[in-house]
């Protein structure tokens, strides 16, 4: 037997038995036909595997590819939607056809039980003047509230029958659409029956998810009708700012070119429906047309002025606007002898996770007092909410005067009543501007929460100054500071505020108002005592040093002449004012007798001061 036997004709082996796996059989094959073989197999698996890595790379390709066009498509379509599709059109108004020749109205809410008998400085009311604004609409109504709550119970308009305009306003919301009118809603995310009713009827509502978008609240107030007249103020669609609250706006007609700005604040609230992001960037059709650096030139009853619209918090402004701390230290800086200050609450501290300074308004009117000897004075309303360490923060800018000459800061704490009603005035007025806003001089109010500001200043050697807006605002304010339902702050004695013992601290107040006028601080101008309203000529020529009997009858004279070129019907009285119909919407007259009785109304706090929002752990 041959001992190869068992080897295979290849060199003595079997491919096949040794299990190579080359799946071709050896046996009686030449040699070289294998190695052909081997060969041409070899080949076909690199050809496989180039042409696998080849199709895996294109593969990769074509995903990068799809990937890039899927974020070209969704660029274009941020793009679309934040530049060529929100901003509406404008109706052809533009900043070169705009209208700058307009009329300007102050309107005030004052409740049937707040009586101003010593000075019977009045003005338009805000029901009234909302009327006024919806007669005029001919295409379309815009509103920002931070309330809807209209429909008051029919306890409450038992005990305040002002409290049916808030019904009769919402009948003429409702109407618009058989007018042909439409009626577009910016709100925050509130639940308010008035806004479904408003829906059925025909109006456009959209909701801004503050608490996603800034952890806020939007406490913005204003109208805008036809791009051409507006309203701004404390006022929201709230029953009570028509009938309990003390409230304070302006109206202001024929004025294209400020509402044309004021709606694009509106246009940008609109915007936002629903969303729970801030855009990187801006339309076009919403930045600003003026501001602080360069304000519009118009004038307000025939007389020249500058005006602008400043907006909060930082995050909602376009390019151009002015912010609303940027206005109000624009006015503050710009004042060169009183800055007089009506608001809710004082308190400069911000609230997030902890509590610390806010400097931003405070410090600039601690360099009014001590750097431009400026006179503050400040008028607070005291209430349930109002914060303890509100009277720190003013006894901190009374002790700057200590021992300073040329140095007056002076606070009073507005107590109108036992129940609800509160000063709920948001304005500053100086020498030179007012500024007139939305929201509380509370450091969370500014950082969080969205509202909107008007400033209007009138430039120097104005010789008909009891016609401008600044003196109509002044003689609002200085009624409201000598009125009986305001006390000075004492040192070392903290107010109570809360509402059980506000009649107290009323009767007190009515006994001092018997031995005369409060004592003012001496100020920089006289060797005597300072009266609050001194008529400073611009130019540095002698001042007008008025008593405070003379005063109370030039203010009256004031609020009665500058009223007279504007076209809204002025009333003497509240109780005249008492008499006026609500037009077709409401055939009789809205009477609003004297009434002693209280009501408490519900507790609402969607519109709420900062301090409000820090104790309900909103932030």
């Amino acid at each position: 037997m041959d001992p190869r036997g068992t080897r295979g004709p290849v060199g003595g082996l079997d491919l096949k038995g040794q299990g190579l796996g080359f799946g071709f059989q050896t046996s009686g094959a030449p040699a070289s036909s294998i190695i052909t073989a081997v060969q041409q197999q070899d080949y076909s698996a690199s050809v496989w595997l180039r042409r696998r890595d080849k199709l895996e790379h294109s593969q990769q390709k074509c995903i990068v590819i799809f990937a890039l066009v899927c974020c070209f498509a969704v660029l274009v379509a941020l793009i679309f939607s934040a530049v060529d599709i929100w901003g509406e059109d404008e109706d052809g108004i533009t900043e070169e056809n705009c209208s700058s020749k307009c009329s300007v109205v102050l309107v005030e809410n004052i409740p049937e039980d707040i009586s101003f008998l010593e000075n019977g400085t009045t003005h338009l009311p805000l029901s009234v003047g909302l009327f006024n604004l919806l007669d005029r609409a001919m295409r379309v109504v815009e509103i920002v509230s931070p309330l809807w709550l209209l429909n008051s119970s029919d306890y409450e308009s038992s005990f305040q029958p002002a409290a049916r305009q808030g019904r009769a306003l919402l009948s003429a919301l409702q109407g618009l659409k058989k007018k042909g009118i439409q009626l577009k809603i910016s709100s925050g995310m509130i639940n308010s029956t008035e806004l479904e009713t408003l829906d059925k009827h025909g109006a456009e509502v959209h909701y801004v998810n503050m608490a996603a978008l800034t952890k806020g609240n939007l406490h913005a107030s204003f109208w805008v009708v036809d791009r051409t007249h507006f309203y701004i103020g404390s006022g929201s669609m709230d029953w009570r700012s028509l009938a309990t609250r003390k409230e304070l706006g302006v109206l202001v007609y024929n004025c294209s070119c400020l509402a044309l700005d004021l709606h694009r604040v509106f246009s940008l609230y609109w915007g936002l429906n629903y969303k729970d992001f801030i855009p990187s960037f801006w339309s076009k059709r919403l930045f600003a047309l003026y501001n602080r650096d360069s304000p519009l030139n118009l004038t307000f009853n025939n007389s020249n002025a500058l005006a602008y619209v400043s907006s909060s918090p930082d995050v909602f402004i376009p390019r151009d606007r002015s912010s609303d701390l940027e206005a109000i230290s624009r006015v503050i800086k710009e004042a060169r002898h009183f800055i007089y200050i009506s608001i809710i609450d004082y308190l400069p501290l911000l609230s997030s996770s902890t509590q610390r300074y806010w400097s931003r308004i405070d410090s600039l009117i601690r360099e009014a007092l001590i750097l431009r000897k400026v006179r503050v004075c400040l008028l607070i309303s005291c209430w349930e909410k109002t914060h303890p360490l509100t009277f720190n923060f003013i006894w901190s800018l009374r002790s700057l005067c200590m021992e300073q000459a040329n140095c007056s800061l002076e606070a009073k704490f507005f107590n109108p009543r036992l129940h609800h009603g509160i000063n709920h005035n948001r304005f500053m007025v100086t020498d030179r501007a007012i500024y007139l806003g939305n929201l509380d001089w509370v450091g969370n109010e500014f950082t969080f929460n969205a509202g909107a500001g008007l400033v209007i200043s009138h430039p120097e050697g104005i010789e008909e100054r009891n016609f401008t807006v600044v003196e109509q605002l002044q003689a609002v304010f200085e009624r409201d500071w000598f009125s009986h339902y305001t006390r000075t702050l004492q040192s070392n004695k903290i107010p109570v505020c809360n509402k059980y013992q506000i009649p107290k601290l009323v009767t007190v107040r009515a006994s001092d108002l018997d031995n005369g006028p409060v004592p003012i601080r001496k100020g920089q101008y006289d060797n005597g005592p300072l009266p609050l309203r001194n008529h400073h000529k611009v130019d540095g020529l002698a001042l007008d040093r008025t008593s405070h009997h003379d005063e109370r009858k030039d203010l009256r004279k004031v609020s009665h002449q500058s009223m007279t070129n504007v076209q809204v019907p002025i009333m003497d009285s509240y109780q005249e004012r008492a008499q006026i119909k609500m037009n077709h919407f409401d055939d009789r007259p809205a009477q609003i007798p004297n009434n002693d009785n209280p009501m408490n109304p519900p507790n609402q706090s969607a519109e709420s001061s900062g301090f409000r929002e820090m104790t309900n752990g909103a932030l």
